[in-house]
């Protein structure tokens, strides 16, 4: 199981409003700044996103490598990925798939796909056999 990703990006201003809107949909509101100062020499300000307490995507400026990376971001159920979706799109996403079924995985696989402001990939999935945390 993963504990946390970072991404570099472009526009730190930019994807933290698009990430606040992208996931809220998904309940992940809690954000954390980070102070680079706090850490050891050389280490980034993070912007943090999470849930519960728990804070696992976080933004740092940098160089942005695109579609180099694709995250996956569980919803409990097909409104959620719906409504993660839309609210991507009208926070600055490029569609990569609307909601649907992903028959060629699973009927059950239910997901939507978006490029972020600086082209990662994010998928919003139900998976209706996977039980998740609450």
């Amino acid at each position: 199981m993963l504990d946390h990703v970072f991404l570099s990006v472009s526009d730190l201003d930019r994807s933290i409003a698009f990430y606040t809107a992208a996931l809220a949909p998904l309940g992940i509101n809690d954000r954390v700044d980070y102070d680079g100062a706090d850490g050891p020499p050389g280490h980034p300000d993070l912007k943090g996103f999470g849930c519960n307490g728990r804070i696992f995507l976080w933004l740092r400026p940098g160089i942005v490598e695109g579609r180099a990376a694709h995250i996956g971001l569980v919803a409990k159920s097909h409104a959620e990925v719906d409504a993660a979706y839309a609210a991507a799109m009208a926070a600055g996403a490029t569609d990569n798939g609307a909601p649907a079924a992903r028959l060629h995985y699973d009927p059950r696989y239910y997901a939507a796909n978006v490029f972020d402001p600086d082209g990662y990939g994010l998928e919003f999935v139900h998976k209706a056999w996977q039980r998740i945390s609450p």
